[in-house]
């Protein structure tokens, strides 16, 4: 649709409607026809393909519209209707816009509406910015010399990722400043220009947000035409003034443009002579959302962090059939504070307050879901045994013959990288997932619903979840098959298959690990060829890396922009920065702590005694807040690697 601007009005152009919205005081009003009698100072300034919503934060942000300023089509998730990815958005202030918008044919000679470019809906392997054939050759681990380079550029690029994260971090240590309130107070400028460019990252660098203009993909296919579930309407919020302006059912459907966090790809794929589709859909919940350390556990009206739905869904010819998953952190009150690599976890409130949030996130469960199967990764030792042992004690207390409890202590049953036990997790669950069925319907609608999902978890539902849920969607997949007689029955995966599914699959993994951790999801290797390699475990050395920095240097100032986002942030003194200076100190001392005192006598510094010794000496003789920074930061990578 086209975009006009006045010296007061932002004013939207579809079809035989037109939406005015005040550029003072952020007042929405829909009018018909071209009714610009009244307007002398009218100018197109370009096209849009959506309004996501208004933001605003009094004292610091004037209202502000965000708009989608290029997209890619995806596919057709739900036939016939197609589902765009946003590629860019563009916010419109009182100011003007902060993006130039794309260039309205109509009213310039020589502009072209431009749509990015997309992956190839029949390409079966990973994005653009993953190349293909990463996986190394089976057999040995150094077989090749080829290998041998792979895996000493891994290490190169880790070292190269090891000193860019501290120099950014010595960077931005030196030119923040401590207080956020008195830097709004100095330079509200500076804060808005930093809140703008957030949104920016946050749409343009992720690509996690989808919508399909004329069909709800917020909801999965078995909700489609139910009453609303909001959980996934992810600009819902910034889209409350416009919806309330709107007069009408008629009028929401012609501007409202509901979008999800998540990820979708659709695959074209061949069995035989039969060519359908397959698809994966993945909703984040806007309820609780953020970051990875920032938004743990449950909040006291049972929303979860981290809380996911993953739709799988084959399309042939009439048919489509779903199977839904859902992924949720563990849903008592907990958290990781700290400095350390991996923070042990701590539960934050007793007893009975936590079974009253439990209660009602399984309650609302179950209302949606009918059962829940859920199926609990967590260590049952060690650190993470808090957290199982208070998992199995709520579900015991909430007593529900439609609740089931299934532990599976993920890194003891896949020890030494042994993923393809998680085989046995899957026949033990063959029962319930029997019972549970999937959705399936043709032209003439259902045929048969879901009744349950599957609900997992490990401590950051992400990258041992992400291995769990694959499979689970290959058994299911596999029986689909043979319901549409594409398999005989008791088959494998047929050939022809199994590089789309593992691709949608990985693909999915890591954009969900970007969007809550910030890095691709770990043990994506596994997830994306069936095999575990040296060069994917140097990979998820780097991710590891990296969301340790992002969680102590980035992740704070992006979950007060989501919060805005989402309506949960009310006032300028709850619009924190990252304390860069706290940050490096709190690492330094853990640093210190886990790599000892230095000594003059004899001390055993194991494998990396060199680097040891070095970084105690630099840091023992550093003679500037930069180098005392370096030091830090390396002693700190030092010891997220010794943990």
């Amino acid at each position: 649709m086209e975009v006009f601007q006045t010296e007061s009005h932002y004013i939207f152009m579809r079809k035989d409607r037109s939406l005015w919205w005040n550029r003072r005081t952020a007042e929405f009003q829909s009018k018909s026809g071209w009714d610009f009698s009244a307007v002398d100072d009218i100018e197109c300034i370009g096209v849009t393909h959506g309004i996501i919503g208004a933001v605003e934060l009094p004292g610091v942000l004037e209202p502000h519209l965000l708009v989608i300023r290029e997209v890619a089509p995806v596919g057709v998730l739900y036939a016939p209707h197609l589902v765009y990815k946003i590629r860019s958005i563009a916010v419109l202030g009182p100011d003007g816009s902060d993006t130039p918008l794309l260039a309205c044919s109509k009213h310039s000679a020589n502009s072209t509406i431009k749509v990015a470019p997309a992956v190839a809906s029949g390409s079966s392997g990973p994005p653009p910015e993953m190349p293909p054939g990463s996986a190394s050759p089976k057999g040995r681990l150094f077989e090749s010399s080829a290998l041998v380079n792979k895996t000493w550029g891994a290490v190169k690029s880790a070292g190269s990722t090891i000193r860019n994260t501290t120099e950014k971090a010595a960077a931005i240590a030196t030119s923040q400043v401590k207080s956020t309130v008195n830097l709004v107070a100095k330079d509200p400028m500076r804060m808005e220009r930093r809140i703008t460019e957030e949104l920016h990252k946050i749409f343009d660098e992720t690509d996690s947000f989808y919508y399909s203009p004329n069909c709800d993909i917020t909801n999965n296919l078995q909700r489609r035409g139910d009453a609303p579930d909001e959980r996934f309407y992810w600009n819902r919020e910034m889209q409350r003034a416009l919806d309330a302006a709107l007069a009408d059912e008629q009028e929401r459907e012609h501007w409202l443009l509901p979008i999800i966090q998540g990820f979708v790809q659709v695959e074209q794929c061949v069995i035989g002579n039969e060519c359908f589709t397959l698809a994966i859909v993945s909703r984040r919940s806007r309820y609780r959302a953020g970051t990875r350390y920032k938004r743990r556990g449950v909040d006291e009206s049972g929303n979860c962090a981290n809380y996911v739905e993953t739709e799988q869904v084959l399309s042939l010819r009439q048919h489509q059939i779903s199977f839904t998953q859902v992924r949720g952190s563990v849903p008592v009150y907990w958290s990781q504070p700290g400095y350390k690599y991996r923070p042990p976890p701590r539960i934050d409130q007793d007893d009975e307050t936590t079974q009253a949030a439990f209660r009602r996130h399984f309650d609302g469960e179950l209302a949606i879901y009918q059962s829940v199967c859920i199926i609990n990764l967590v260590e049952q030792s060690g650190k993470e045994k808090i957290l199982g042992d208070a998992y199995a004690e709520h579900v015991l207390k909430y007593d529900s013959d439609k609740l089931i409890y299934v532990t599976f202590d993920f890194h003891e049953y896949c020890r030494g990288m042994r993923f393809e036990n998680v085989s046995s997790l899957i026949e033990s669950l063959a029962p319930e997932a029997g019972a549970m069925g999937f959705h399936w319907r043709d032209q003439n609608g259902p045929i048969c619903n879901q009744r349950g999902v599957f609900r997992v978890n490990c401590m950051d539902c992400l990258d041992r979840t992400n291995v769990v849920q694959t499979a689970l969607g290959k058994a299911v997949l596999e029986s689909q098959l043979v319901k549409l007689g594409l398999a005989m029955p008791y088959s494998q995966l047929p050939d022809q298959l199994k590089a789309p599914f593992m691709a949608v699959w990985a693909n999915n993994g890591d954009v969900i690990s970007r969007q809550y951790a910030g890095t691709n999801a770990l043990k994506g290797d596994y997830t994306r060829t069936g095999e575990r390699k040296f060069t994917g475990i140097m990979k998820d050395g780097m991710n590891s890396a990296n969301r340790y920095y992002l969680q102590h240097f980035a992740d704070t100032f992006r979950q007060a922009c989501i919060d805005l986002m989402l309506g949960n942030l009310g006032a300028v003194d709850t619009l924190p920065e990252d304390n860069v200076c706290t940050a490096v100190v709190g690492i330094a001392r853990t640093a210190l702590v886990a790599i000892g005192p230095p000594t003059q006598s004899y001390y055993n510094y194991g494998l990396m005694g060199a680097e040891n010794m070095l970084l105690e000496h630099l840091l023992r003789h550093a003679r500037c807040d930069h180098q005392f920074l370096f030091c830090a930061t390396m002693l700190a990578c030092l010891a997220a690697i010794r943990a």
